[in-house]
């Protein structure tokens, strides 16, 4: 007669160290989640600090002033009824971060350096609004056509600028294969923009005049002096849905003027308004 020597309740092997060693990977994984080092939990922290709503400046007298807090909207397309191209017609879109999913999911602060993407959310928060800065320090006063200034995102210890640079190999947008745009953390020459009027003939008359809010212009970057652009025929995927490629291009029509996809508003708010939705219409 056999004995059956081994059955389910006898433990071979490394039993005691694996008993062990789950024990441990449970207390660790405690342990995170207490402090709030779990992955999912720096993700979470790091998505609602960049959707975090973020009051407009006020534009009591119809001007930008350095200093102002300001969404930089690209209207949608003007005729929607146009799909000869065979894309679909642009939605009005905001200059916002783009943090990669790897980043997002591995820290709780904007990465140093990071993308940016034209998106749909129009709602003022911290991925999308930008304050305009001096590039000689100066803290009041009125921004002037022609006048080079920085666009600056985030905290004063976490202040990240808006950048181009010109096309090299190395440096590129991802699809449209034009001049790059991303967040750097420093200030330098190819963080200065410039803001020019939107009607080509009128130029060089308002040189030098202030710039009226949410009113349509023309972002020019100093360095390669090419306008700011919203790739409207290519879209990125990003944690927060599809948005469109920005980069610095400029696109002229048959007068030699800039194409829509070169229009911008600096979007301030107005006495009585949020973020002056009539204005928005009206232009």
């Amino acid at each position: 007669m056999s004995v059956r020597t081994y059955n389910p309740a006898v433990r071979v092997a490394n039993w005691c160290e694996n008993l062990y060693l789950e024990d441990d990977i449970l207390k660790d994984f405690i342990e995170k989640r207490e402090r709030g080092e779990l992955l999912i939990q720096k993700s979470g922290k790091l998505r609602d600090k960049v959707l975090n709503k973020v009051d407009l400046s006020v534009s009591r007298d119809g001007y930008l002033h350095f200093g102002d807090r300001v969404m930089i909207l690209n209207p949608g397309a003007v005729d929607r009824t146009k799909h000869a191209s065979g894309d679909e017609p642009r939605d009005d879109n905001v200059i916002s971060i783009n943090i990669s999913p790897s980043a997002l999911h591995s820290g709780s602060s904007i990465p140093a350096e990071c993308g940016v993407s034209g998106s749909k959310n129009t709602e003022a928060s911290a991925r999308n609004v930008f304050v305009i800065t001096s590039t000689t320090g100066q803290t009041t006063g009125t921004l002037a056509y022609r006048e080079p200034f920085y666009l600056c995102t985030g905290d004063d210890d976490e202040r990240l600028y808006l950048s181009s640079e010109a096309l090299t190999f190395s440096k590129v947008s991802g699809k449209s294969r034009h001049n790059s745009v991303s967040l750097v953390p420093n200030p330098s020459f190819g963080t200065q923009f410039q803001v020019l009027h939107f009607n080509p003939k009128l130029r060089m008359e308002y040189e030098h005049t202030p710039v009226h809010a949410n009113t349509k212009v023309i972002i020019n970057h100093v360095q390669t002096n090419h306008n700011l652009a919203v790739e409207q025929k290519y879209k990125l995927r990003t944690p927060f849905g599809w948005e469109y490629e920005v980069s610095t291009h400029t696109y002229l029509d048959c007068h030699r003027a800039e194409m829509d996809v070169n229009h911008f508003m600096f979007v301030c708010s107005v006495p009585g308004d949020d973020i002056a939705p009539h204005v928005l219409n009206n232009n």
